[in-house]
């Protein structure tokens, strides 16, 4: 543990600062009496420019699953043009092991959205629109309870103390979407807002020149936004203090890993939960010190860093340290979420793979033929593996499918192909023995080589 006081759960009781039993909604009342929206005040007494560069020096990075450099995304935004323009919250965490937004929405709401009006004041945005998950019935209403209570209290609304935005009173709304994963990538949830259907878009023109409604919009996720007000009132100083500098030898383009950061942790641990700590603290950290060790005594057998979407951490990297480099450093796509599936020595990881491969191939949107087709035939294909019929070209197969479909090799238009692919790459490659202990060494007795010309 490296964290001396909690930031982002300071109100929100959480070992080993409090018990977790004791916690509740905070409403109106109970966040302005433990400094709620001071934060706001401050920024509203600097200018827009300012609060962006406290952003920007803050170097905090988004915390929805990039990591991309919150303020510089700010500074992408086209000068004022009397029109509207839109702030859009990811609240949809639909990745699979991923529930660290569901905490703040649940009990401290009004840090969401003191964050937002700093980000509307700081980004002269007029409207947010705060889009969340379908499955979330509890957040929403509590939500929109927190929403109701900030128009009292003049956050937004035509009295708001934001003053009159493009000469519009800002404005903020609780958009339910209807449990599609592909709209936890922004710009399908974009086309999802519009009341279109979920299907990523073409970039460029990127969501800070032409978003939702084809205005300039700026996308972030709810963590990223919470973590605002804190840097606005302690400086982003007090910010860098925490978590891990950018890696050695790094020119200082390379954005760093600071400030705290929610860890989700489930699977097979003691005490799975939300817990707060440094970015780029140890898995083995996260597992022993606030997961109370691995279930049942069993040994460390892997774990998945940051949703299923990352890829995987072998035997061999319980020690991995979970910052933004993640991925260059232990052969995963990157942190993600930070929601981490432990598993332990009994788990199957030809199952894993083909749950995996199950999830991506029905939450594909189908607009781009390789996600649509690879993600089925590699389903097929682990399902024939896990029952015992596949041969070990099979796997081969399977490795060369996955190398050939994703926005990386630049056949999809958005990521989803990308985290179905280094899922199965990762395990296939860190456990392949689990692989070749399911499958014949001789070729399949199906299939057949046909003459040149034929068929």
């Amino acid at each position: 543990m490296s964290l001396q006081e909690p930031v982002l759960c300071q109100r929100i009781p959480t070992w080993p600062w409090g018990d977790p039993a004791d916690r509740h909604l905070i409403g109106l009342d109970e966040y302005l009496s433990t400094g709620g929206y001071a934060a706001l005040d401050k920024a509203l007494a600097m200018q827009p420019t300012e609060v962006i560069a406290a952003v920007k020096e803050s170097e905090l990075r988004g915390r929805g699953g990039a990591g991309f450099p919150a303020g510089m995304k700010w500074g992408f935004l086209p000068p004022e043009d009397g029109k509207q323009r839109f702030l859009t919250v990811n609240a949809d965490e639909s990745e699979p092991g991923t529930f660290k937004d569901r905490l703040l929405l649940d009990f401290d709401p009004h840090l969401l959205l003191e964050g937002i009006a700093i980000c509307m004041h700081a980004c002269r945005l007029d409207t947010a629109y705060i889009y969340i998950r379908g499955e979330y019935h509890a957040q929403a209403k509590t939500l929109q309870k927190a929403v109701d209570e900030s128009y009292k209290h003049n956050v937004f609304g035509e009295n708001s103390k934001l003053g009159r935005i493009n000469d519009r009173a800002p404005q903020c709304y609780v958009h339910r979407g209807a449990g599609a994963y592909i709209c936890g990538e922004e710009t399908a949830l974009l086309e999802s807002l519009e009341g279109k259907r979920g299907w990523p878009r073409n970039k460029p023109p990127f969501p800070a020149i032409a978003g939702a409604f084809a205005r300039p919009t700026i996308i972030n996720n709810v963590e990223t936004l919470a973590i605002v007000p804190a840097i606005i009132d302690r400086g982003p100083a007090w910010f860098k203090s925490m978590g891990k500098d950018r890696p050695e030898g790094a020119p200082p383009a390379v954005p760093a890993s600071f400030g705290p950061k929610l860890y989700g942790i489930s699977g097979h641990v003691n005490r799975p939960g939300v817990y707060e700590d440094d970015l780029g603290i140890k898995v083995s950290t996260l597992i022993e010190t606030h997961g109370q060790g691995m279930r049942g005594g069993k040994k460390f057998k892997g774990a998945i860093p940051g949703g299923i979407s990352m890829g995987i951490l072998g035997p061999d990297q319980y020690d991995a340290e979970l910052d933004f480099d993640i991925g260059k450093k232990y052969g995963c796509l990157g942190l993600g979420t930070a929601g981490v599936i432990v598993m332990d020595e009994d788990t199957d990881m030809v199952a894993v793979a083909r749950n995996i491969c199950r999830f991506f191939s029905h939450e594909s949107c189908g607009q781009c033929t390789p996600c649509r087709e690879g993600t089925g035939w590699m389903y097929k294909l682990l399902t024939r593996i896990e029952a015992g019929g596949g041969t070990s070209k099979d796997i081969d197969l399977l490795l060369e499918l996955s190398g050939s479909m994703g926005s990386m090799p630049g056949t999809t238009i958005c990521g989803l192909a990308d985290g179905a692919n280094w899922a199965v790459r990762t395990i296939v490659n860190k456990f392949r023995a689990d692989f070749e202990a399911k499958v014949r060494k001789k070729p399949h007795s199906r299939l057949r080589v046909l003459p040149v010309g034929v068929g």
